[in-house]
This record gives C-alpha cells, sequence and structure tokens, in this order.
C-alpha cells in the first residue's frame, strides 16, 4: 500500500467518523502527533484507541460532520492533506454549549508512514476561527 493509499483509507474511514474503530488499521500502536500551535506547540503520543476516542468526541460536539479533503500532496513516506470538516455544534465544545449552528474547520497535517501504517503528523488547526464562530453563534441566541 501505497503513503497515499494508507491517508485517504484513514481519511475515508477514520478521520470521517464513519468508522473510527479502524485507526488500528492505519495507525501505528503509538503514533507521535505534534499540534503545531504557534503559542504551546506539544507533542502528544496516541494509541489508535485514543485516536478513534478522539473522533467520538468530535461527533459529540459537532454531530455527523461533513469531511472534505481539498488538497492531498503524497511524497514517499510523508502525505500532505488539507481539509474542510463542516459540522453543527450539538454538544459542548470550546467552552461554548451548543448552539445547533455550523461550524467549519479548517486544518491540514503532514502524515508521515512507515510499514503501512501512520506513525507520525504534524497538524495545524485554524483554532482561532472555530473559537470565533462559536463565540459569533453563542451570540445570537441571546
Amino acid at each position: 500500500m501505497t503513503a497515499e493509499q494508507v491517508v485517504r483509507g484513514f481519511f475515508q474511514e477514520v478521520r470521517s467518523g464513519q468508522a473510527p474503530d479502524n485507526a488500528h488499521l492505519y495507525m501505528a500502536p503509538l503514533v507521535l502527533a505534534h499540534q503545531m500551535n504557534s503559542e504551546n506547540p506539544v507533542t502528544v503520543r496516541r494509541t489508535p484507541q485514543e485516536y478513534a476516542d478522539h473522533v467520538r468526541e468530535m461527533q459529540a460536539a459537532y454531530g455527523t460532520f461533513q469531511l472534505e479533503i481539498q488538497e492531498l500532496i503524497a511524497g514517499e513516506d510523508k502525505v500532505y492533506v488539507r481539509w474542510k470538516q463542516s459540522g453543527k455544534h450539538v454538544g459542548p465544545a470550546e467552552g461554548f454549549a451548543a448552539s445547533g449552528k455550523e461550524v467549519i474547520e479548517l486544518a491540514s497535517a503532514v502524515y508521515r508512514i512507515d510499514h503501512d501504517r501512520i506513525v507520525e503528523y504534524w497538524i495545524q488547526i485554524d483554532r482561532l476561527g472555530i473559537l470565533e464562530q462559536m463565540k459569533k453563534n453563542s451570540e445570537t441566541l441571546i
């Protein structure tokens, strides 16, 4: 399987929320997740089960969200993906009560593949944009 096939399968099944428990098919037993925030970059160690739980947390906050790959560039062992996730704010998230309104996440990541499994990734998310949407959505409820 190519690095691109691994990442496409991961997005189609796991990251999309369609089959989060299939994370073990695409991820190594322990994955380094580099969260590239300019104010506080951190590296989190995640198991496939922890990643599946993370996807379920997103579903609890944003319902059955839509995930659109907007760009994918594959190299030897690395794959860059930029995506748009759209969902409804149906549960508590980021300190805000559910508004029922749409929330859009724009993000990108580079995934490193070894032996047909994701072993490491570097992710950037427009967190300020998400917070601004939540703030605006909560103000319209008043």
